[in-house]
């Protein structure tokens, strides 16, 4: 039976004002609805976007960096700007960020993985600290990283044996139709042609990825059973809502899918 734990990422565009500055207000708001549910019980780790557009912003750079050495640098420089965000909140609720920076040869790695699963459980058996796991964007290459934090999030959520895996953006969830006027699809059983023709990869100045690395998420995440959630984190008490199964978003009860990532060697070892 699985903990009661869930893995929470948020997307740049939702941390983010249209500046691409750190959003204060927004990230105080997620933070004390993570403190209520760390106070009811549920295990929260963050796998937070944004770093790289904080950087962006704190260099004054209106387009993003095109060479991997000028967005290391944005990360370098953003991730204090994300994590100094996250501390001014999480002290009002009695609480310290733990940041945690990963990337896919970490969690390739049997014995990465193995130091990171147990770090994060020490952290969570506190009660007292939230983890915040993002991509180690300055020393990630081509070669070595995972791309997109949809994606890490559902590696984390395989990593702890997540329950949920709950995945908030500026989107309501997976729509019927592509122009963003459909209805949200309440529940997705499987993911065929069909429903991957409804999600379409995105590319702007300060954030990557789109529907379509969420989908590979929610496929990632049911390897080991987790739910995963898709809902807008600016709805107002978006996740209190999902706990108390009370929220608009898509819901993924899937089979397991076998896609067989990062299993030869790294998660494999501790799941």
């Amino acid at each position: 039976m699985k903990k009661n734990r869930w893995v929470v990422k948020l997307g740049t565009g939702l941390l983010t004002q249209g500046s691409g500055e750190i959003d204060s207000r927004q990230i105080g708001a997620i933070v004390a609805q993570v403190a209520a549910l760390m106070r009811s019980g549920i295990e929260v780790v963050l796998v937070s976007s944004g770093a790289i557009s904080a950087g962006m912003t704190a260099m004054n750079l209106q387009q993003r960096p095109r060479t991997t050495t000028g967005l290391q640098a944005c990360a370098t420089i953003g991730q204090i700007e994300l994590m100094s965000g996250y501390q001014h909140h999480l002290i009002t609720h009695n609480l310290l960020g733990a940041q945690l920076l990963l990337t896919h040869a970490n969690l390739d790695s049997r014995s990465c993985c193995f130091n990171a699963s147990r770090t994060l459980e020490y952290l969570l058996s506190q009660k007292r600290f939230l983890p915040i796991i993002n991509e180690n964007d300055a020393i990630a290459s081509e070669e070595i990283k995972v791309g997109d934090n949809d994606r890490l999030s559902a590696y984390v959520a395989t990593l702890i044996d997540a329950e949920k895996l709950v995945i908030l953006s500026s989107i309501d969830g997976l729509l019927t139709t592509l122009d963003g006027t459909g209805k949200v699809i309440p529940l997705v059983t499987e993911i065929d042609d069909a429903l991957r023709a409804l999600a379409t990869g995105t590319t702007s100045q300060r954030n990557v990825g789109g529907m379509a690395t969420k989908l590979i998420a929610a496929e990632i995440a049911a390897e080991v059973g987790t739910e995963t959630i898709i809902a807008n984190g600016r709805k107002e008490g978006i996740l209190l809502g999902i706990a108390e199964k009370k929220f608009t978003g898509t819901t993924f009860k899937l089979k397991k899918q076998n896609r067989g990532e990062l299993k030869q060697n790294g998660l494999a070892a501790v799941v």
